[in-house]
């Protein structure tokens, strides 16, 4: 589970007001739900594009700090993918950065760039294992 951060001084609720609907809308519908760190996420089981196999994803509460976005994305092998699945390919990493983009205000580079400091920044991290 990857998590994210917004733009300093924004807030996932103020970018995405309907995040529920706008997982919807962007991957399929929602099928149930999953706990992770005391929050409940969004399950889509079976998302629109065949790329996916399941996708988490929801607003993760940390209290006195921002939220974070949580996502997880399951995503079949290519090699199991027929030829028409695979055109889809292009569209399911163009919804899913769009998604991230919209609520967090980041794009990829932006992300990768935050996520590498993130793990330059964790004490726990063993840079030599």
């Amino acid at each position: 589970m990857k998590e994210y951060k917004m733009r300093r001084g924004e807030y996932l609720e103020e970018r995405i007001p309907d995040l529920e609907g706008t997982v919807e809308e962007t991957f399929g519908p929602i099928t149930g739900t999953e706990e992770f760190k005391g929050s409940d996420l969004f399950v889509v089981g079976e998302p629109d594009n065949p790329v996916f196999e399941r996708i988490v994803v929801g607003a993760v509460e940390y209290g006195s700090k921002k939220d974070k976005l949580a996502v997880e994305f399951h995503e079949r092998d290519p090699t199991e993918l027929s030829p028409d699945e695979l055109e889809a390919a292009e569209e399911a990493v163009s919804a899913k950065n769009e998604f991230l983009l919209d609520a967090t205000g980041r794009d990829a580079k932006a992300r990768r760039d935050s996520l590498k400091r993130s793990v330059e920044d964790d004490p726990d991290h063993d840079v030599d294992a």
